[in-house]
């Protein structure tokens, strides 16, 4: 990426950004917001952070005491007002650049346009739940008419790079790759701390885990039912597995009823929404990643900065973070004997696998750090606020 530097007059100005989120909740999007918010310059931007629904407690990670904060409270389905209330509120605002996120919001560059035509971002962090491989024809057109009010678009993986180019049309020069970044002193390796739980695992136990929402697209229903077949393939090494879910969701019922059913509820330990991720991640010796679809998710840059190996679905930007036999091992989605027996390879050589993990550190402190991605922002936000000034 070519930096672009602004003259010191432009950059005394504070720039008023407003966010456009469908919620500000749990998730991997959401944590770039606030890391975006946390360390960008304070004296150049003014945040205001604008939810479809309502801003949740995910609000309180964010460490900028002047930032602004809206709920729009959507209705379920088409709420057609929800547009009319954000135009007012954009018109009161008067931002400098308006940045949206997924398909959900995007229908916010409409009235932005018609509160005074701002810069205008358009994020992809990755598809819907419904529409796992981008094949919604009504997605697609929908981006596509919508693309001559958006400045930019930015996607954080090659995969929806080339998804934007190539399947929705939007010219090449329009579209801005920046891979997310993650927070390399607060993920660091260490000892392993002790699990909260008591007796769950000792420290001989081969400790399993994965983070995020429990929702359909991540698909830890193929975990679960990968932990039951390392009972099948390997019967005492199974007996020292346990999984840990770091995270909560719909889908949480449905692994506990499925954990019962293939007899590995003993095993198994969901822990609900925690502040602890960083610490909880060092209990590990395996970070597991299911999904069916995904952008560049966090949860893997977080797991490859404390220090472990990694074993994740061949799917979207998965592969621009886990490199096959350098950092983790990459399998094919929804197969669950495939994710097994990867999950036995690390087991039985815990050396390489520890490597592994090494290397994944590595890498991250190389390409995928917090502050790179700021920078990367920092200087996109600038540069499309300078053109807009010219």
């Amino acid at each position: 990426m070519m930096k672009t530097f602004v003259d010191d007059k432009d950059q005394t100005s504070v720039s008023r950004i407003v966010y456009l989120l469908f919620r500000l909740d749990v998730g991997g999007l959401e944590t770039v917001v606030v890391n975006l918010i946390n360390h960008l310059p304070r004296d150049r931007y003014e945040h205001h952070v604008i939810a479809l629904t309502q801003c949740g407690t995910f609000k309180q990670r964010i460490q900028h005491a002047g930032v602004h904060f809206y709920d729009l409270d959507k209705k379920a389905g088409k709420d057609w007002l929800v547009w009319f209330k954000l135009l007012k509120l954009l018109k009161k605002i008067k931002p400098d650049l308006v940045h949206t996120f997924n398909i959900g919001t995007l229908e916010g560059v409409v009235p932005a346009f018609f509160a005074g035509r701002p810069v205008t971002i358009h994020a992809e962090h990755g598809r819907d739940t419904s529409d796992p491989h981008g094949e919604n024809r009504t997605y697609r057109l929908l981006r596509k008419i919508l693309s001559p009010l958006v400045d930019v678009f930015v996607c954080v993986s090659r995969d929806l790079q080339s998804w934007l180019i190539h399947r929705v049309a939007i010219p090449a020069a329009k579209v801005h790759l920046i891979i997310n970044g993650t927070d390399t002193q607060r993920f660091i390796p260490g000892a392993k701390p002790p699990l909260p739980p008591p007796g769950f695992a000792s420290d001989s136990d081969f400790v399993i885990g994965s983070a995020g929402r429990l929702w359909p697209i991540k698909d830890h229903g193929n975990l679960v039912t990968a932990l039951a077949k390392l009972g099948q393939h390997d019967p005492d090494g199974f007996k020292r597995c346990r999984l840990i879910l770091i995270g909560d969701g719909p889908k949480r019922l449905e692994m506990e009823q499925l954990a019962r059913h293939l007899g590995v509820a003993d095993k198994l330990w969901i822990t609900g929404w925690r502040d602890d991720v960083a610490q909880l991640l060092r209990c590990l010796d395996l970070f597991v990643l299911p999904s069916q679809a995904e952008g560049t998710p966090l949860t893997i840059l977080e797991a490859m900065a404390t220090g472990l190996p990694v074993v994740a679905t061949r799917v979207g930007g998965v592969a621009d973070l886990v490199q096959e036999g350098h950092t983790g091992t990459l399998v094919p989605p929804s197969d669950p004997e495939a994710l097994a027996q990867a999950i036995l390879r690390h087991l039985h050589d815990p050396q390489w696998s520890k490597n592994l993990g090494v290397a994944g550190r590595k890498r991250v402190m190389a390409l995928h750090s917090l502050e790179s991605m700021v920078e990367s922002y920092h200087i996109l936000f600038q540069n499309h606020l300078l053109q807009k000034i010219k």
